[in-house]
């Protein structure tokens, strides 16, 4: 699916930055929503059209979301409290699927991350549990929903230059530049046969397309 109006949630993030530019490159019509007033030109040296909207907050999502084509979520709390992490990375997550069925709107991608399963093994008593946790929430209310969703699972993220190639399923941490997973979602979007699979991820010697089309 090119040539779309595509929102991006978590629109100031690392990868949202990188992802932008390629959509709208493409010939998309990209919005990406920013919390604070400030980012507005960062979002929009990318070409794309900056919506300062609270996700936390989520009374607003139906009228915002309303004549896109597509959604793709790269927000998070970004390591913040438990509490904050259950707000966001799970209940606002959850709330943006609701109002994407709302407002029909039948494309979603989800940017999760490499472990999310039921057998994660984070420790309770691990910091990272609730992100964990969270994830896995947002996760299975997606795949429960009527949206054509993918969930896309990179390992751990890095600043290092795009290679254009990944691994499916790899082993170890996943480790993968931030600019191949914007080139990632670019091509998930695009793409039918991704509708509806936790595409797991990381740094690999496959094109892109191909492996995803594996």
């Amino acid at each position: 699916m090119t040539d779309s109006r595509v929102l991006i949630l978590g629109g100031h993030g690392k990868v949202a930055l990188l992802l932008a530019p390629l959509l709208v490159a493409r010939g998309d019509q990209v919005t990406s929503v920013i919390r604070n007033p400030a980012h507005a030109d960062d979002v929009s040296a990318t070409g794309a059209k900056p919506l300062v909207l609270d996700l936390e907050d989520g009374t607003e999502l139906g009228e915002a979301f309303a004549g896109y084509d597509a959604i793709v979520w790269s927000a998070g709390a970004g390591g913040g409290s438990r509490e904050r992490t259950y707000a966001i990375d799970r209940d606002a997550a959850i709330r943006s699927m609701d109002a994407a069925e709302a407002a029909r709107v039948r494309r979603y991608v989800m940017v999760s991350w490499i472990g999310s399963s039921p057998d994660h093994g984070v420790d309770p008593d691990n910091p990272f549990y609730a992100y964990a946790d969270a994830k896995l929430a947002a996760d299975d209310h997606l795949r429960a929903s009527t949206l054509n969703w993918t969930i896309l699972g990179p390992g751990a993220l890095t600043l290092d230059p795009p290679t254009g190639r990944i691994a499916l399923d790899p082993e170890g941490d996943g480790a993968v530049p931030r600019a191949d997973v914007a080139a990632v979602i670019a091509a998930t979007l695009a793409e039918d046969h991704t509708v509806g699979r936790f595409i797991r991820f990381g740094s690999g010697d496959t094109p892109i397309a191909e492996a995803l089309a594996r």
